[in-house]
């Protein structure tokens, strides 16, 4: 059975030996890498992202990177190519390719007929010297002194070198569009985070109950509408503003400190100024507000008419936490 403690020293090894590769690839970013930028940048095309083997598997992530944050890019596997592939490169595109030899049969021949088309062709390699380099318009280094693999031959480091200088043009380029959290959303409408971006408040009324009384309604109408609404609240409206707020909690109080309320009415129990919100809000500000308050729900107002109540719970339901 193998030793825990000398399993725990490998991992531990192999973790700093990837992130020393990681941390020596700020010594490569040179003009280089400036220029590819700019070109980048102001490309009229589409960004075309190739690569063969293990480096075909990272420009495929860093296809869907560059897509997700505002540079529309296509994946070209390098051997497909030749085979008709090569029919999605237009005038104006830019190519990345990947590949950390510089030297592979396939990429020796893809190289020069993307040069034939005449796009900027940028390299990202592990080998300066390499017949990719040398054909390159730009070279982005990723040289790695060695890979964590213990026979250093099964590519580790060296791809996710190709990985972090993919994510820092991604990065960089985020920055000189300005592209913003809202952009983001665009790209992520589905799920969580799509979610999480773009949901208001008033996306969440539209199915919602409106719990309201007025002043002067009863304590059995304040529970009736309380329970059938199953907010836990009722807003107290008068003339569709809100006055007021009652919660279940208020109910208990009351029904603890008197023995009857016949004579009591939602006025005289109700709290005022409750916390309120607009319907454009977006939803994880107000869940904000519920957590810096400690409460459950939000009266939810428009020029301070009434519109619905937003509960914790709705948002939960959600999935957005």
């Amino acid at each position: 059975m193998e030793n825990k403690e000398n399993i725990l020293i490998l991992a531990k090894k192999t973790i700093l030996s990837e992130s020393q590769s990681i941390a020596k690839l700020a010594d490569y970013i040179d003009i280089n890498f400036a220029e590819a930028i700019q070109v980048l940048f102001n490309s009229k095309g589409r960004l075309i992202v190739t690569g063969i083997g293990k480096s075909a598997i990272i420009a495929q992530k860093l296809v869907a990177t560059f897509n997700s944050t505002g540079t529309p890019s296509l994946f070209l596997h390098a051997s497909e190519a030749i085979h008709g592939d090569l029919g999605m490169l237009q005038k104006d595109d830019v190519t990345i390719c990947i590949s950390k030899s510089g030297n592979s049969p396939e990429i020796k021949v893809l190289v020069p007929l993307l040069k034939r088309f005449g796009n900027k062709l940028i390299a990202v390699t592990g080998n300066m010297t390499s017949f990719l380099a040398k054909e390159s318009n730009y070279i982005l280094n990723t040289t790695v002194d060695a890979e964590s693999c213990p026979n250093n031959l099964a590519p580790t480091n060296s791809t996710t070198a190709q990985l972090v200088m993919g994510d820092t043009l991604a990065v960089c380029l985020m920055e000189l569009r300005g592209f913003t959290s809202e952009d983001f959303a665009k790209y992520h409408p589905g799920g969580a985070l799509g979610k999480k971006l773009l949901l208001s408040v008033k996306d969440m009324l539209e199915n919602s109950m409106k719990p309201m009384v007025s002043p002067d309604s009863s304590i059995k109408k304040v529970i009736f509408e309380i329970s059938e609404k199953r907010l836990g609240v009722t807003a107290v409206v008068e003339n569709n503003k809100v006055i007021g707020i009652i919660t279940d909690g208020d109910i208990r109080r009351m029904l603890n400190e008197r023995d009857t309320f016949s004579d009591l009415t939602a006025i005289d129990i109700m709290s005022k100024n409750p916390k309120t919100i607009q319907s454009s809000t977006m939803v994880t500000d107000a869940l904000n507000i519920l957590e810096d308050f400690a409460i459950t729900q939000l009266i939810v107002v428009d020029d301070g008419n009434y519109l619905g109540v937003l509960h914790l719970h709705d948002i939960l339901k959600e999935g957005i936490i």
